[in-house]
């Protein structure tokens, strides 16, 4: 991914206000983010917890959505769950369900979409193995890392696809 700055990020959102846009928390470190291992940016809002943010290309256009996790108890450490968006398996509370308002007239009237999504939305870094999960290690695979990128950004690119509407 190209580093963003700021304006970038902050004019990428889709599914929320402009004036939302402009007061969400973006990464204070953007400047020392390993953006040649990103294929997105995720990140969730240190002051709300609940929030979480993903900047993406998606058919040629740099997109924005705000994403909110539910707030409730956390996950058993015994029990694994499986992000649908990297297929990297993470203990207790490491997957969230993510839902994301809809764009447009849909997510005005209340409408969203949501999926299983590593919590700290590091997808990237997982798949190439710079970060790794606690207490579990990720499936050995007979896919290349380039294949499972590619498996990622398809099933990103479906869930941004529900978000858009298209």
């Amino acid at each position: 991914m190209i580093p963003l700055d700021e304006n970038d990020i902050r004019g990428s959102f889709v599914n929320c206000s402009k004036g939302e846009a402009r007061r969400l928390a973006t990464p204070r470190d953007l400047a020392d983010l390993p953006w040649a291992d990103l294929d997105f940016l995720g990140w969730r809002d240190p002051g709300a917890p609940d929030r979480g943010h993903l900047v993406a290309q998606h058919r040629g256009e740099l997109v924005g959505i705000v994403l909110r996790a539910p707030q409730g108890p956390r996950r058993s450490f015994t029990r694994t769950t499986v992000c649908s968006i990297c297929v990297t398996p993470h203990a207790g509370s490491g997957v969230s369900l993510l839902a994301a308002p809809r764009a447009g007239a849909a997510g005005r009237q209340g409408n969203t979409v949501g999926t299983y999504m590593c919590a700290d939305l590091a997808c990237p870094l997982y798949v190439r193995g710079r970060k790794r999960t606690e207490l579990v290690s990720r499936y050995e695979e007979s896919l290349t890392v380039e294949e499972q990128i590619s498996r990622m950004l398809g099933n990103l690119d479906g869930f941004l696809q529900q978000v858009l509407g298209a």
